[in-house]
């Protein structure tokens, strides 16, 4: 009887230490701030819904790092001038979110493959070599959640 008593406190003693590490962990994890990559491939339309989206996110939580990865037709709105289907320019949108922390990353191979000059590209744009390598790499390495709009 002794040995079953001494057995189920010590299996208690356990479960509390497990169950212990387990909410220290998860409450160090939840001070980190959400890390979010916004993987843009298609054109202005997708690109309108997925700003809007993003505007949504950080009001919902304004410390999430956000950082949009554009390649393809995902490139357009980050080119000056560009406009939504209302004929708004998305120049105001993306110097306001950029001023909320975000970053915007434009694909090499695409500028390269579609003969656009890096300087037809809003100010707030980084280039990047490979838009898709950059989104894996802020997934496998960073701890990136994927965001396709």
């Amino acid at each position: 009887m002794r040995k079953l008593i001494l057995s189920l406190a010590i299996a208690v003693f356990a479960a509390g230490t497990v169950s212990g590490c387990a909410t220290t962990s998860q409450s160090a994890h939840a001070s980190q701030p959400v890390k979010a990559v916004y993987h843009l491939t298609t054109g202005i339309e997708t690109a309108a819904a997925a700003l809007n989206n993003i505007q949504n996110h950080l009001n919902a939580d304004p410390k999430a790092r956000i950082v949009v990865v554009t390649n393809g037709p995902g490139i357009d709105f980050m080119l000056q001038d560009a406009k939504d289907s209302r004929g708004r320019e998305f120049s105001s949108t993306v110097s306001t979110l950029a001023g909320r922390g975000v970053e915007f990353r434009v694909c090499k191979n695409t500028l390269t493959t579609r003969d656009i000059s890096p300087d037809k590209l809003l100010m707030e744009a980084k280039i990047v070599p490979s838009g898709v390598s950059e989104a894996a790499k802020l997934q496998a390495q960073e701890g990136f959640v994927y965001i396709k709009p």
